[in-house]
């Protein structure tokens, strides 16, 4: 008799235990399998995408969803249209280029993320003060298919540069070039700070151009021009405790799905990310940005009617 009540009572426990969990010991998603788009191994979409995988596994016991490293935001804009990734970042610069609405998949938005700082790193000991002195330097304007290049090309022609040297190269490799010598300058658009940027500081100094004070007014013309963009400061002592602040622009980023995902799997996910955070600023501090109030504000992508469901029952 003894033995049959501590049957029961471990039996009922199990059953509690499985009940107070966020999706129950059977995962409301049986065989879901995602695929999620990110960006190079060093940037923070990458860095967050990867925890992502795992939190959303653990909340809705699925499989855990296979994280692909990619050129940034047009290719998984690509990756979404053609249906080998079902969740991508994605700044919205390259998402309004897209044509969001167009296509037998349209790009739908779960939540905006954080801001992206247009960065223009050059190496401290060069007499690089403007963008007309990028002329004639080796400079790395960003992989081909990635946002870094669109913003890039953008500047460069706004701000009317020539004569530059021009490659085609990631962050990683922008970094190891920085550092063995063969390049002077590279174009970034990411989350603040970028720790790989961070990490390049240590061993050869480094500083942001302020494209506010650029002699060729290329702040205001980009935002003019593109109305995708905004300006933003980049405090004092982002990239070490002398670096200075400067003025650039900030493209807000974006987690895309297509209208093909189901509403229930998007508002599950949308909560998830947002039960996640924590976790996902001990992944990169970026992730502080995150919050329920800004992340509506997707334009030009519409919002998935399963984010706009978890959006609705958040309010009081």
């Amino acid at each position: 008799m003894l033995v049959r009540n501590v049957r029961a009572v471990a039996l009922a426990l199990a059953l509690l235990t499985c009940a107070g969990t966020l999706t129950g010991c059977q995962s409301q998603f049986p065989g879901l399998h995602l695929t999620i788009a990110t960006g190079s191994s060093d940037g923070v979409y990458n860095a967050l995408g990867t925890q992502l995988a795992t939190s959303w596994a653990n909340q809705l016991n699925i499989a855990r969803p296979k994280v692909l490293e990619t050129a940034g935001s047009p290719a998984n804009i690509d990756q979404l249209r053609n249906g080998t990734a079902d969740i991508g970042f994605a700044d919205v610069d390259a998402a309004a280029v897209s044509n969001p609405n167009q296509g037998p998949r349209k790009l739908r938005a779960l939540a905006r993320i954080y801001d992206d700082y247009i960065q223009v790193v050059v190496r401290a000991d060069l007499p690089i003060k403007h963008l007309v002195d990028l002329a004639g330097r080796r400079v790395s304007i960003g992989p081909a298919n990635s946002q870094v290049q669109l913003v890039a090309n953008r500047i460069l022609a706004v701000g009317g540069v020539h004569g530059e040297v021009l490659s085609a190269l990631s962050l990683n490799d922008a970094i190891a070039a920085m550092e063995a010598g063969t390049l002077d300058a590279f174009f970034w658009s990411g989350g603040m700070p970028t720790l790989s940027i961070a990490s390049l500081n240590d061993a050869v100094p480094v500083r942001l151009l302020d494209l506010g004070t650029d002699p060729s007014g290329v702040l205001q013309a980009m935002v003019d021009r593109f109305p995708v963009y905004r300006t933003a400061v980049v405090p004092t002592g982002t990239y070490g405790p002398g670096s200075a602040a400067v003025t650039t622009l900030v493209v807000a980023n974006c987690l895309l799905v297509t209208d093909q995902m189901s509403n229930d799997v998007a508002q599950a996910l949308v909560q998830g990310l947002f039960n996640a955070t924590g976790e996902l600023i001990l992944a990169n501090p970026a992730a502080r940005a995150i919050d329920v109030h800004t992340a509506i504000f997707t334009d030009p992508v519409t919002l998935h009617p399963g984010a706009v469901a978890y959006y609705r029952s958040t309010k009081s």
